[in-house]
């Protein structure tokens, strides 16, 4: 997959279908959408093209609204399209100036001067430009204009999957990431950077690689301890991933998040993992004494290995 910022560059789409929406998690909803957008290109001889925002509109039309909680930051919703086999991901930089443009001044710039626009595919509760004024009907009359076809999914085909992104915020804010996996057809997951900790999981014999939260508004499930499958490099490990403030260890006032790999011995110090969060395993406790949470972390870790076993 091509990845274009602000303006398509070389080799350009050929005979571009496209779609337009910010796509956060790329939920089983979206893939229906894109689904269409794939068969559509290969019916046309065509090339797929997915028009994005960066960052998320509400970032910008609200900046003090604490509750946007972003599924995915740009970079993993790029890997997740490729993933899908789309041909061309254009990332626009969403601005107060931009989310100024009227629906018809988005087609002409957008859709028809920057992408060359030869069949557009929405949901059918599709609205855009300024003030989501443009619908659907809009859209037919400046295909007309501008010689491109306009095809909606129908309800019934999206309302099947009946996904949303709130809803998958809400299910892992609530820690039940076995029920946001259902809803985005795969784990959800981050990548961190591992940071330097104070090494107490060292001494009592479960080594964690302590992750830097990603900023950006990248939502955080809910603190207790996962089930988790790790990526590092091209290896693959089981771990269980604790966020929290860890209440028996310290009195920290920021969450982290931490993770033991259960077969791997090394330093990973500087490196990037990407945790996939499989089963919330318990809530974050505060026990009597450091003995009683290695108990816990024997009994967690025995879980993981039946989790994964199954």
């Amino acid at each position: 997959m091509r990845i274009h910022h602000q303006h398509l560059q070389e080799p350009f789409p050929v005979n571009p279908v496209v779609t337009v929406g910010t796509f956060d998690g790329v939920h089983l909803g979206h893939q229906t959408i894109l689904s269409r957008l794939r068969e559509t290109a290969q019916r046309l001889k065509g090339e797929t093209v997915v028009i994005t925002f960066d960052p998320h509109p509400r970032a910008v039309l609200r900046p003090d609204d604490d509750s946007l909680h972003i599924l995915q930051t740009v970079t993993e919703k790029a890997e997740r399209l490729d993933a899908l086999g789309i041909d061309h991901l254009l990332i626009l930089q969403f601005t107060k100036e931009f989310s100024a443009l009227s629906y018809n001044e988005f087609v002409e710039q957008v859709l028809v001067k920057t992408v060359g626009t030869r069949h557009l595919i929405v949901g059918y509760d599709h609205q855009f430009g300024r003030n989501r004024e443009g619908s659907f009907a809009n859209l037919r009359q400046m295909g007309s204009l501008f010689n491109f076809n306009v095809e909606e999914i129908p309800a019934h085909e999206i309302d099947e999957v009946t996904i949303s992104s709130t809803r998958i915020r809400k299910a892992l804010l609530s820690g039940e990431v076995s029920h946001a996996a259902s809803y985005l057809g795969y784990p959800y997951s981050l990548s961190a950077n591992v940071v330097e900790g104070n090494q107490i999981g060292r001494t009592i014999g479960f080594p964690t690689a302590n992750l830097e939260i990603p900023g950006d508004r990248k939502l955080i499930p809910a603190n207790g301890v996962y089930a988790v499958t790790v990526r590092h490099q091209k290896n693959v490990y089981a771990g269980m991933l604790n966020i929290g403030f860890r209440p028996t260890v310290s009195n920290m006032q920021q969450r982290v998040a931490e993770v033991h790999l259960l077969e791997y011995e090394g330093n990973l110090y500087g490196q990037v993992l990407q945790v996939e969060f499989v089963e919330r395993i318990r809530d974050e406790q505060k026990f009597e004494s450091l003995e009683a949470l290695v108990e816990q972390l024997h009994r967690d870790k025995d879980r993981v290995r039946a989790i994964f076993k199954r």
